[in-house]
């Protein structure tokens, strides 16, 4: 069965080309195809989008930028990858709207719990951006604050890996790659799928994880339609 309302969240390095591009159009585009797949669905689908592949903390840290003010460029960078997953997803006639925590009235809606909700009723996606608007929180904390109050029955952390693991698979061959997880163990075991903070608020709210790889094709589908792909985190 698929699920009636979800939360898709993936990084904004997935945007990123080979040749350095920081967004490259041709993934968006695949990426938005598969979103219209599940809109044609009647799934109601809200998006969480990272600002990685433009600014990140991490990277920049050393250069002397202060935390608060490099979090709110990376906040800034959601704000155009979200400006750019919009303008895709309109010339495939799909309805959608930009809301953002941070207020830029000219390009996005400030994020409203019951304007937002209108939306999803509606069958408009929405578009996340902004991060929470707070500096120290990541998207991954964003995606789990806004899918838990936005009512998603299950939050789609895609990323570059096909699952949970107990080590790191990159660095490790014989790691092993979880099916279903529960919370308790992920926090206590401190997998890294996404931050603690994030952990933390899905368990405490009873918000369903299911981490899978994005870019093998029809993935995301099976994922929202309730298909066997990915690792499963619940409180049970």
């Amino acid at each position: 069965m698929s699920y009636k309302r979800i939360m898709l969240k993936f990084s904004g390095e997935v945007l990123q080309g080979k040749n350095g591009e920081s967004i490259n159009f041709n993934i968006l585009e695949k990426l938005a195809q598969e979103i219209v797949h599940l809109h044609k669905k009647k799934i109601q689908i809200a998006i969480v989008i990272g600002g990685g592949n433009i600014w990140r903390y991490r990277d920049n840290k050393g250069k002397g930028m202060p935390r608060v003010e490099s979090d709110f460029m990376g906040m800034m960078a959601t704000i155009m990858n979200g400006l750019a997953m919009q303008t895709v997803l309109e010339k495939l006639k799909v309805p959608c709207r930009v809301v953002s925590a941070l207020p830029i009235a000219e390009i996005a809606e400030t994020y409203v719990l019951k304007k937002a909700l209108l939306h999803l009723q509606k069958g408009r996606i929405v578009i996340c951006v902004g991060g929470t608007g707070r500096p120290f929180f990541t998207t991954d904390s964003a995606a789990a604050l806004r899918g838990l109050e936005l009512d998603c029955e299950v939050l789609l952390k895609a990323t570059k890996v096909d699952g949970v693991y107990d080590s790191d698979p990159m660095k490790n061959k014989g790691a092993k790659r979880y099916t279903k997880i529960n919370f308790d163990e992920v926090l206590q075991k401190k997998l890294a799928f996404m931050d603690m903070t994030a952990s933390s608020l899905c368990q405490e709210g009873g918000l369903r994880v299911i981490v899978f790889d994005l870019m093998k094709k029809g993935n995301l589908i099976k994922a929202a339609t309730g298909g066997k792909v990915g690792t499963i985190v619940s409180t049970n």
